[in-house]
């Protein structure tokens, strides 16, 4: 290929956008771009014509499959060909380390050692897609002036073409992949080939090689022999589908390392039933050559202890991010627990678990599964941290602990005999997040279990991972608390008793958001009368509950001095607008006349009460008001008077009962009248229930619900 001098003139560029019709535009730009800067793989986007989605055109150098969760990206996902198109510019990243920070989506799925550089395809005044290359990972850690220039003009030189094929409407399609094969020319190279496979032939060690799709192109009889296949069966087929017993996503691991990072790599596999065989991979830019030899050191160890015959399965990179999906999904530590058990456990193999946190220099069951009798977990409930246990020490010191039987455990911690779970092996592994252990994670295996570096090492990134899950969902389990507490204290805990009424209410808070808001409700007996008030501060936090707080408080204020309903209500809403909230609140207040039998009430912006006649009907009740409070300090609040002769029940409530997202309020409100209807009789407290838990999207509440019921008694 020719280089490209730096700053090509227009004339220069405009003439190299002229491609002949029918050849392969977008495989031509990458090869050379490839070839100018020795990278050895890479991939050509184009941005689709109507969605804000980059899709992979031509890739080049390894198997597509390599890319395959990126062969559509759209432009906001944080992957650095979309980052290159959004900002215009050359994105590089040098090394694992660096993607692990900045992109660790690409990490997770490809942690292996190589630097990558994308770059955008555009004109001034048109965006087509981008480029991506990548090197081994012994490229140095900064790209080199003449390397950015040479991608640079590449890739304008790729985007005029694309500009003039779309002046001419000429369509451009997605290329087939280009797949680096090495090239047989002449008699002598054949003739060589053929004397190198007779040498090769006589080795007394196995050698093979592999394309870039994994696929055995040459076997010697020794690697065949050594891996208890023919030639002929080996030949065209992955060795992972031709060799039963290497079926297995750790080996194909090592593969994609060798290819991606161009770094020599190896790994030891057991053929059944007990022979150990080691594979050295050295990779090249057309395929791996493998050496294929007994690991005789293994296989004598494997044969003094030969509970440990099965090799270890690692969890796999697919285990990895399911585990990591389920995890952002986890909100409390219960969640955190459910999710290991559902992930990590069948993957590992492990038959139960326990997660353990600390608090006030005590252990902590956090949850566990797995065990028949939670008692045999539960014990350990509170235990000092001081204690000899394997769960105390690793809480302590953050430094894991692998026992492999039970002999191992009761050597290192007599104490432990006296109080056995019933399994044979432990993993217990610390919960480290933001420097510091969190809590530990317990897997308990029925049979004693061997556990290799290569395993330890798996188990303690997976609790690395659980940690960062465990650590929100422990803040999130705090918050709640403390949320619940606050509402707990800012409504009231019982209800006063009023002569001649029975009362009920209820509160569920919204199931999004901190569990907490400004929805409240009360009961103010007052001498010879009593008062009622339902509310809803806007919003769904602290502040809104706080705020809350402080107008059920001047209710009750403005209600012991005497004031008249709708006097309360113009009192409450010029405290409002002084406080300087930005905050507005609905309200209904009522004051009850037990002797006259009837209710006073004043409403600001709140839904109208419903009232239950003894005979089974119920009315809305269609009452004067004024605005939300907090709106309009000079604003008025009208009253309107109310029969309640003995067996009403009149229904206060909040919008949360009766608004949910696609259903007219009038509907909703007339479907709780007939719930009223039909089950009015009940007593309050199954009343109130049936009234709060009948809504059919009560299990996912956009919004707080108060309820308070009062039901006029005949006696005194």
């Amino acid at each position: 290929m020719v280089g490209v001098p730096d700053g090509p003139s227009p004339a220069r560029a405009s003439a190299d956008a002229r491609t002949p019709p029918g050849r392969p535009l977008l495989s031509l730009a990458l090869a050379s771009m490839m070839d100018e800067v020795h990278a050895h793989s890479g991939a050509v986007y184009l941005l689709a014509p109507d969605e804000p989605v980059l899709e992979m055109a031509v890739m080049a150098g390894l198997p597509r499959v390599f890319a395959a969760p990126w062969e559509r990206v759209g432009l906001s996902a944080p992957v650095p060909v979309a980052e290159a198109l959004r900002e215009r510019r050359l994105v590089w990243v040098g090394g694992e380390e660096e993607m692990a920070r900045r992109f660790p989506r690409i990490a997770m799925v490809l942690p292996y050692p190589f630097a990558l550089a994308a770059l955008p395809v555009a004109t001034a005044s048109r965006a087509y897609g981008s480029v991506f290359v990548t090197w081994p990972g012994s490229h140095p850690p900064e790209l080199s002036k003449g390397e950015r220039d040479h991608l640079r003009a590449g890739c304008e030189r790729l985007a005029l073409r694309l500009e003039r094929a779309a002046e001419e409407n000429r369509p451009v399609h997605p290329e087939p992949d280009l797949s680096a094969e090495p090239a047989l020319r002449g008699a002598a190279h054949t003739l060589g080939s053929v004397e190198a496979a007779r040498m090769v032939s006589r080795l007394p060690y196995g050698l093979c090689s592999l394309d870039l799709h994994g696929r055995v192109t040459f076997a010697n009889p020794a690697a065949a022999e050594l891996m208890g296949a023919q030639v002929g069966e080996l030949l065209g087929t992955p060795l992972w589908v031709s060799v039963p017993w290497l079926n297995d996503p750790v080996y194909e691991d090592r593969y994609r390392a060798a290819l991606i990072s161009q770094h020599t790599t190896s790994f030891v596999a057991l053929r059944p039933p007990g022979d150990w065989l080691s594979f050295r991979l050295y990779p090249s830019t057309t395929g791996l050559s493998v050496r294929v030899s007994r690991a005789r050191a293994v296989t004598e160890l494997n044969r003094t202890a030969r509970h440990r015959a099965a090799a270890p399965r690692l969890v796999t990179i697919t285990q990895v991010l399911t585990l990591a999906s389920a995890l952002t999904e986890a909100v409390s530590a219960q969640d955190v627990v459910q999710r290991v058990a559902d992930d990590v456990a069948p993957a590992v193999g492990c038959t139960a678990l326990v997660v353990l946190g600390s608090r006030v220099g005590r252990m902590h069951v956090l949850g566990h599964r797995g065990y028949p009798d939670p008692r045999i977990v539960e014990r350990f409930d509170g235990m000092l941290l001081t204690e000899r246990t394997p769960g105390t020490q690793v809480l302590r010191t953050g430094v894991p602990a692998f026992l492999e039987s039970q002999e191992e455990l009761e050597r290192l911690y007599p104490a432990r005999r006296e109080t056995p779970d019933g399994n044979a092996a432990w993993a217990y592994l610390p919960l480290m997040a933001s420097g510091r252990p969190v809590g530990t994670l317990v897997l308990a295996y029925a049979e004693p279990h061997p556990f290799p570096a290569d395993e330890r090492a798996v188990l303690t990134s997976l609790a690395g991972m659980i940690a960062q899950a465990l650590e929100r969902a422990l803040l999130y389990d705090a918050k709640h608390r403390l949320a619940h507490g606050l509402q707990e204290a800012l409504l009231p805990h019982s209800l006063a008793p009023l002569p001649g009424f029975e009362t009920a209410a209820r509160y569920l808070p919204a199931t999004q958001g901190m569990d907490i808001g400004g929805d409240f409700y009360d009961l103010v007996p007052v001498s010879g009368m009593a008062a009622a008030v339902i509310g809803d501060v806007q919003g769904h936090n602290v502040t809104a509950a706080g705020l809350m707080g402080q107008l059920r408080t001047a209710v009750r204020a403005y209600t012991a001095v005497g004031q008249a309903p709708e006097e309360v209500m113009s009192s409450t809403n010029r405290l409002l607008i002084d406080l300087g909230s930005d905050l507005f609140a609905s309200c209904l207040y009522l004051r009850l006349d037990r002797e006259r039998g009837r209710a006073v009430m004043a409403r600001a912006g709140h839904p109208p009460p419903l009232l239950r006649r003894p005979d089974g009907r119920v009315r809305v009740l269609d009452l004067a008001g004024g605005p939300l409070l907090g709106i309009d300090a000079s604003a008025s609040y009208p009253t309107t008077e109310v029969d309640l002769s003995p067996g009403s029940l009149l229904v206060l409530y909040t919008d949360g009962l009766v608004e949910s997202p696609g259903v007219d309020f009038e509907d909703a409100l007339a479907a709780l009248g007939r719930r009223l209807s039909d089950a009015g009789d009940l007593p309050l407290d199954e009343l109130a229930d049936a009234l709060v838990h009948g809504n059919a999207r009560e299990g996912e509440r956009l919004d707080d619900i108060a309820l308070l019921l009062l039901r006029a008694r005949g006696d005194g």
